[in-house]
């Protein structure tokens, strides 16, 4: 049960109070601390899935653990971003930020439900992970470091560039979601 895979992912929910702790933190390199622990949090995602199937080493505990970890650092991040009045200052509108992160946020939910409601259907496979989602996943890791980081880097505007690509991620978002709801629509449209 506590194989490799698993300890990396319960690794990645431990990180999610230490980046909330260091976000509020005056410390030196504060941006790069930050940043490092989401990009660290992001890699271990990644990691924690290719050595489960590297080392046949999947499990119902992991299956488990590794959507509600992702969800949690991702969310995480996100409401430290929104309820931080230095980032609402720096975005180019508050609104659209607070749209972009409500829709990832709430997509999150949505579709965790969904995959529970399919599996106890028996038809988990009808939902699963498809190539929008994966970019999606990428978009949003990188959206979220950059404006964690929030620094120019070499004159360019990491903040704004963090910013565009958090809208396009909400955009993903919102096509994956509606993908996972085709796919889910005829067992949506049964008779209870």
């Amino acid at each position: 049960m506590w194989n490799l895979p698993n300890l990396i992912t319960l690794f990645r929910i431990l990180l999610i109070p230490v980046l909330v702790v260091v976000y509020f933190l005056n410390i030196p390199f504060r941006e790069t601390v930050i940043a490092s622990i989401f990009v660290l949090a992001a890699l271990t995602d990644w990691l924690d899935g290719y050595l489960a199937r590297r080392m046949n080493a999947m499990t119902k505990l992991g299956a488990f653990l590794d959507p509600v970890a992702d969800k949690l650092v991702v969310s995480s991040a996100l409401v430290l971003l929104a309820s931080d009045s230095s980032v609402l200052d720096r975005v180019i509108h508050p609104m659209p930020f607070a749209i972009a992160v409500t829709i990832i946020v709430g997509r999150e939910i949505a579709i965790s439900a969904l995959r529970e409601w399919m599996a106890e259907l028996g038809e988990r496979g009808a939902v699963a992970v498809g190539a929008v989602g994966k970019i999606k996943t990428a978009v949003q890791m990188i959206a979220i470091a950059l404006l964690l980081y929030a620094l120019p880097v070499y004159g360019l505007p990491i903040f704004r560039i963090g910013e565009i690509m958090l809208y396009v991620a909400a955009l993903l978002t919102l096509w994956s979601m509606i993908e996972y709801l085709r796919a889910a629509w005829p067992y949506l449209m049964e008779k209870g």
